[in-house]
């Protein structure tokens, strides 16, 4: 059978932060930890939309504990100043679900001066994730979420381009960041097993709707042109709200270990399964190699 949201079971006391929660996934995700009697803390740089989404939330969840939080991933002292903020309002941390991506298509910086794809996609959730790390530790079976891509295997890291070059690539530079979630996702649960933490971190590849794109241009084809368009909007919501379960399902399913990566099943469509890509990639030496790298430079070191 096929898994779905209702199969979580009641969350009332766990805090849950979700960088980026604007639309979308994050959305989706928002809102069912809010059906499960969490507490969601909508990490946004963007207060006006996080509160609009807020809003949408409690329309629907009239008791939703939701605050709205500013954490802008492109500035360190953002991310310093967040943490603290969290520390002094909360006192443990269950999820962290490492959710707000960009794509960028020409070269941009974030403020610290990092490639804006890998300052804000990896290295602004490392350093998140770092200065969480005592609450995350102290929270009893806490977990911490980071977002892969199925195409990372296509691609290298590029250690000494980290703030871009002359000869960027949009794509090439968003995989790389995906891929360095990847290594730190396996990496982070490796290091939770030897300190003896009762934490997991568990990757998921992140929601795109290109694989179901061909099979939903000859469905389309096949229907009525008053009907197509009723139909678009109808996948749009769908891939919403299905993008959502491999997170979920990591985020909350007893049956997981940590350091597993866990996607869509091929043959049940809409249910969350194991995937091996991060098991086929994972590279342990470089995987530790960037670890040491981005410690230094986002100045944030991990104390286990």
């Amino acid at each position: 059978m096929a898994w779905t949201k209702d199969d979580i079971h009641q969350q009332s006391g766990k805090n849950v932060i979700i960088t980026g929660a604007y639309k979308g996934v994050g959305y989706e995700t928002a809102l069912a930890f809010a059906e499960k009697d969490a507490t969601v803390i909508l990490a946004v740089s963007d207060l006006h939309k996080g509160t609009s989404v807020k809003e949408r939330i409690i329309t629907k969840v009239p008791n939703a504990k939701v605050d709205v939080m500013y954490l802008d991933l492109y500035e360190l002292p953002s991310i310093h100043a967040f943490t603290k903020t969290f520390k002094n309002r909360f006192t443990s941390l269950s999820v962290l679900i490492l959710n707000e991506t960009i794509q960028s298509p020409n070269l941009r910086t974030t403020k610290d001066g990092f490639e804006s794809q890998f300052g804000v996609n990896y290295l602004g959730h490392f350093a998140l994730t770092g200065l969480l790390l005592d609450l995350l530790k102290k929270t009893p079976n806490s977990r911490v979420i980071t977002l892969g891509n199925k195409f990372s295997n296509k691609t290298k890291l590029s250690f000494g381009h980290f703030q871009g070059s002359k000869q960027y690539k949009g794509e090439k530079f968003y995989t790389q960041s995906k891929l360095a979630n990847m290594l730190f996702a396996k990496l982070l649960d490796e290091k939770f097993k030897k300190h003896k933490i009762q934490s997991l971190s568990i990757c998921c590849q992140e929601f795109t709707e290109s694989s179901n794109e061909e099979s939903r241009r000859k469905e389309v084809r096949r229907l009525p042109k008053v009907l197509v368009r009723r139909k678009q909007e109808d996948n749009q919501i769908v891939g919403k709200n299905v993008g959502a379960l491999p997170i979920l399902f990591a985020a909350t399913n007893s049956s997981l270990a940590g350091g597993e990566m866990i996607g869509l099943s091929k043959n049940k469509k809409y249910t969350p399964t194991e995937l091996q890509t991060l098991n086929q990639l994972y590279n342990g030496n470089v995987a530790h190699n960037l670890w040491e790298i981005s410690e230094k430079l986002c100045g944030v070191s991990y104390t286990f």
